[in-house]
């Protein structure tokens, strides 16, 4: 496998010694696999990522779909990757074996998706996509409606969507216009236009299942008037064969900076008798189900920004590591020969963020993923409650805080490049345009924000917020009694006290005065938030460092731990103090954004 793709060494730490994943083999639900079948699992999916989706990388960014008037099409090589992924059973890695899926954790499956999104980050959306959607139908749809579109889906025959974005609502989901029809055999005739729907279009698979949002005729307005429909582009007999063409329309592709193996799609829906649909669970109730898809996504999209930004530093640092160039300010011959640049003190830096930045949104992704594993599978109820409370309250923080900072480092991946940087002959302008489209993806950072100080935080009397905070003291009561991470302790000890007061602050003022002036720095909040969460990532992680560096140690275990703490204390210095001029912000109840005048701009 190429060096340049992923560092494998600090993936197995983040399954095995920091997140116990090994464990999981003895709860019922995985008790058939071990360490050997998720390492296999894992080998599978390094060789599909080498053998199929990394040869194509550059092609599939380099064209873009196309649209005939009619239908979309792809490069011959991303159906062939996708069956390979699909072939080597990766494509529905955690559903139920009876399903055809390999019923691996959700942890084991995270990590196994890190090297086939480094390798093909977009393509590899056909696939997250697809689940998310079975995902939704398995929870909420009937034993029917599982048996004719889920299974497909499973066996790689259909791919799925979800589409919500209308051109009139974007992400105010409360005003979508999308139209549905009751008719008299218990179907729904769908009517109406949905907008950058990813993969609406293709020729991948036999089908495509559109989970689509729209609202009954007589419905109630707002998002309590919203119901979720099934919505095929082919229709489907009973007997599972593919019928006539369903009244679904490609009308048009977007084309987008980066992601461009997938499509973007506008799609109509009804322009001659209606899309036959079908109802998922209950009228009215659709967004409470969509969520459960929102949500899953919005973890991908974690993890993918995660992935972009450890594929940039690991590229970066092979970089750094093989380019001569100029010499250090304590060499004053010029006869002496040039250093590599990661001799240089501010590349150093570069990587360092670098390296704080991805192996800790790394770890977050990684530690929601586990969450989802104990939500479902704890022994203990009340282990499954707490599992979900946290995975809930964490989620805005997963999906924005890596899109943020994963770009951030990318950015940093470019300028340790320099001119080599953004030219197309290396990959890492690519990656910053992937990564990109992910504080965008499924909510942008401002509605995550939003989410999260005006719904996650306040939620039954703070249960989600108390559960996180008593989470992170845990982890700082044990990293106290260790004499050389005390000091980190206690600077996170600050940096939640810091969280805490600010929170009080932003919570009692939205009582007493305009809630949208109280909130103008939502985002800021969420900034402080995510550095906490990261910061107490990190010390999780410099707590198996610091243990593992007391033992007897092959030479590169020990540089590996090393580089552990090191990137521990760079958060903690660097990055951490950066919360208390956000929190002034919030705390203080600035008001300069809100206070502006849209004729002054």
């Amino acid at each position: 496998m190429a060096a340049s793709l992923l560092n494998e060494r600090d993936i197995a730490f983040m399954l095995y010694e920091l997140l116990d994943a090994e464990s999981l083999t003895r709860r019922e639900r995985f008790s058939e696999h071990s360490r050997e079948t998720f390492d296999a699992a894992m080998e599978t999916a390094i060789n599909v990522a080498d053998k199929h989706l990394l040869p194509i990388r550059q092609k599939t960014d380099l064209i873009k779909p196309e649209y005939d008037g009619k239908d979309a099409h792809l490069i011959p090589e991303i159906k062939t990757a996708m069956q390979a992924v699909i072939d080597a059973g990766l494509a529905s890695a955690t559903a139920d074996f009876d399903l055809g899926g390999m019923q691996l954790p959700s942890t084991i499956a995270c990590a196994l998706s890190t090297h086939l999104t480094a390798a093909g980050m977009s393509t590899m959306g056909y696939t997250t996509l697809t689940n998310a959607n079975a995902n939704l139908i398995e929870a909420h749809g009937t034993a029917a409606q599982i048996e004719k579109w889920v299974k497909p889906m499973r066996a790689g025959r259909f791919t799925g969507t979800m589409a919500m974005t209308e051109p009139g609502a974007g992400s105010g989901l409360a005003d979508l216009i999308t139209k549905a029809v009751r008719q008299d055999d218990g179907s729904y005739r769908i009517t109406g236009n949905k907008i950058y729907i990813s993969g609406g279009d293709h020729d991948l698979a036999d089908n495509i299942v559109h989970l689509v949002l729209a609202r009954v005729q007589g419905a109630p307005k707002g998002t309590k008037g919203i119901s979720l429909f099934i919505v095929p582009k082919f229709l489907v007999t009973d007997d599972g064969t593919i019928g006539e063409r369903n009244d679904v329309a490609l009308a048009g592709l977007f084309h987008k900076m980066g992601g461009h193996a997938i499509t973007s799609t506008s799609l109509s829906f009804g322009e001659k008798d209606g899309a036959v649909g079908y109802l998922v669970g209950e009228e009215n109730m659709g967004l409470s189900y969509m969520f459960h898809m929102m949500n899953e996504a919005r973890l991908f999209v974690g993890t993918g920004a995660a992935v972009m930004a450890l594929a940039g530093y690991q590229y970066s640092l092979n970089y750094a590591k093989e380019r001569p160039q100029g010499r250090l300010l304590a060499e004053k011959d010029p006869n002496s020969t040039p250093v590599n640049i990661i001799e240089h003190s501010d590349v150093k830096r570069m990587l360092l963020a670098q390296k704080a930045y991805a192996e800790g949104a790394l770890a977050l992704c990684l530690f929601g993923a586990r969450l989802h594993d104990d939500e479902k599978t704890a022994p203990d109820v009340q282990q499954r409650k707490d599992a979900h409370q946290l995975l809930d309250f964490l989620t805005p923080i997963i999906k924005t805080w890596p899109s943020e900072y994963g770009l951030k480092a990318n950015h940093y991946a470019i300028q340790v490049l320099g001119g080599a940087g953004y030219t197309n002959e290396h990959p890492v302008e690519m990656f910053y345009r992937e990564n990109r489209l992910n504080p965008i993806h499924e909510g942008t950072t401002g509605i995550q924000s939003m989410d999260l100080l005006g719904r996650k935080v306040p939620r039954n009397q703070f249960a989600g917020y108390k559960a996180c905070v008593s989470a992170i003291k845990k982890s700082i009561a044990e990293a106290g009694a260790v004499a050389a991470l005390s000091e980190y302790a206690a600077t996170l000890e600050q940096a939640l006290e810091t969280l805490d007061v600010t929170t009080q602050a932003v919570m009692g003022a939205s009582q007493s005065m305009n809630i949208d002036a109280a909130f103008s720095n939502s985002v800021k909040y969420l900034d402080v938030f995510g550095h906490v969460v990261i910061a107490w990532m990190w010390l999780k992680q410099g707590l198996v460092a610091h243990k593992a560096v007391q033992q007897d140690l092959h030479e590169s275990d020990e540089a590996f731990y090393h580089g552990k703490l090191q990137a521990m204390r760079f958060f903690f210095i660097s990055e951490l103090p950066e919360i208390n001029h956000w929190a002034a912000l919030v705390r203080n109840l600035d008001t300069t954004n809100y206070d502006m005048q849209p004729d002054w701009f």
